[in-house]
Order: structure tokens, then sequence, then C-alpha cells
């Protein structure tokens, strides 16, 4: 494998920020790592790319020990961070070329070149960091990233705040080094996991709580029907768990809620009664496919 935690624990003071969590990973296998926020995604990270040291647990990258070898496992990785560390004032090529010689790359010309060449900077390549769009200078941070051709790639939040253009081609971008590398990928896009991911870890409150296939974190809801209802107002939401047949209830926002049943019963008809018998307006009520941010709000959702 080459990423295997086991154990993997992390105290700040009192808070417990990641809590004895255990995974791997292989080559050429993307896999996405998901949470809210404050869910332990980003120290996880740090401490597999050797920037945070593990209160307890045990680390290795391509077989090597975290503790014992750090220097030779930060050779194995590349990590794009959430907030992308460029200088801008710099032009592309004279950043990339200037990384190269800090990692002692041989031949960094040509290396500069391939990656120029696989991120898509052709163009840009003689332009100022601080002009680019923000799309160009995720492919700055992962051009960096790729440059001593690790074996394994972490990346947090690569398509945070980009277009839907930008978001395409960054997508098809990690789609295309995925096949080669073992890929972790923290984002909060559900459609970019469906889309993406061989395989899904959910973190929440510092607990990994799912370890699956795409297919088989669907299955969760296959014997479940979900209906979504959103209210022009606050309702009292203990009424909705009182309805014949409901399994469960979620508060998404203020006003909107996802309500499950068993897959063979339609609480539809009731659902309207309750909300004529209080006078509650809806904006909206339907129901919904199985997909990844309906599993996502089920895990991680207080009941």
């Amino acid at each position: 494998m080459s990423i295997q935690l086991h154990n993997l624990t992390k105290i700040y003071g009192t808070q417990l920020a990641v809590d004895h969590i255990s995974f791997s990973a292989g080559k050429a296998e993307i896999v996405g790592f998901l949470g809210p926020n404050g869910a332990g995604k980003t120290t996880t990270m740090k401490m597999i790319c050797g920037y945070l040291t593990p209160t307890e647990g045990d680390i290795e990258v391509c077989g090597i020990d975290i503790k014992e070898f750090p220097i030779e496992v930060k050779r194995k990785i590349g990590y794009l961070p959430e907030h992308n560390p460029l200088y801008k004032d710099m032009y592309v090529r004279e950043y990339l070329m200037f990384f190269s010689k800090l990692l002692k790359i041989s031949n960094p010309k040509q290396r500069v070149e391939d990656c120029i060449e696989l991120t898509g900077l052709g163009q840009e390549q003689n332009k100022r960091i601080g002009s680019l769009s923000k799309g160009y200078r995720q492919r700055v941070g992962l051009s960096q990233a790729l440059l001593h051709d690790p074996e394994v790639l972490i990346l947090d939040e690569p398509t945070s705040g980009l277009d839907p253009n930008q978001l395409l081609e960054i997508r098809q971008l990690i789609r295309s080094i995925g096949n080669q590398k073992t890929l972790l990928l923290s984002t909060h896009i559900m459609q970019e996991v469906q889309a993406l991911c061989d395989r899904v870890l959910i973190i929440n409150k510092g607990k990994l709580i799912a370890d699956e296939t795409i297919g088989n974190l669907l299955n969760i809801q296959k014997n479940k029907r979900v209906i979504s209802v959103e209210f022009s107002f606050l309702i009292d939401g203990s009424q909705l768990s009182r309805l014949p047949f409901v399994d469960s209830v979620q508060k998404l926002t203020d006003t909107k809620y996802l309500i499950s049943s068993a897959s063979d019963k339609d609480i539809r008809q009731d659902l309207f009664k309750l909300c004529t018998n209080n006078s509650w307006a809806i904006l909206e009520m339907k129901e919904e496919r199985s997909n990844m941010e309906s599993v996502f709000n089920e895990l991680t959702t207080s009941k």
C-alpha cells in the first residue's frame, strides 16, 4: 500500500482532533477524504505529509515509517494545501525552476517543461503568478507538487472557488494523474467525489465513520425513501419524526429537512396533512434520489 495509517491520533491541548483512525490507499487509486468543517481532514493530511507530529499512531508511505525516515517520506509525497501558497511576484516558469533547484531535481529544465505540459500551463508560463486566474494558480501549485514526481499526491480542496469551466479542467487533470499515482483528495463537492473517486473515507468529529466504494455508500439508502422538504419559516421539527413510518429526520438548514422512511412507504400525503393542520407553508417538497450528498448528510448529521 502507498499510504497506511494505524490508530492515528492528534490532540491539541484538551481537544481530540483526530481519534485513532486507520486506513490504507493503494497505487493508482483516487480516494476521496470527506467530512464536515472541523472534522479533522486537514490535520490528518498534514500528519501524513510530516507537517504535524501525531500524538499517537503510525504512518507509512510507500512502506517507509514517517517517524524513522521523515525526509524519505516527504520525497514520496506531493502536497497541494487548501490555501495554495505561491510567490505571486514570480513568473510561472521562474517559480517552478526555483523549486526544482530547491528539490535538487536532476535535469530541472526538462522536468519543468514536463510539468507545464502536464498541467496545461503552456500559454501562461511567462506570466506573473499574481496575474493568473485562480484556476491557473491551482495548476501552478499542482505543478509544484508534481515536480519531484512523487508516488503519492495529497490535494486539500483543489477545486475550491473555481468557476464551472475551471472545475471541469482541474477535475480532468486530477483524473489523468490518478491513473499513475496514489491520490488522496479532500473536497466538499459531492459531484466531484462521484466523478473522480474509487473509494471514499468519511471522517466526523475526528473519527473515521466510513471507508467504502461509491457503490456501497449509495446502497446505504437503497432500502429507504428520502423526502426533502423546505418551509418558508421555522417550524417545530420534532413533529416530523412522529409521522407514521418515519425512520429519521435530518435538519439541513433552519427551514429544510430530509425525512427518511422505508422504501415501500410514501409519507408525502401524511406530511402534507401535518403541514396543513399547522399552517406551515411549503416552499418545496420532493423525493430525493440516493446520491453522495444525501448519504454524507445522513452519516455526518446528528439525529
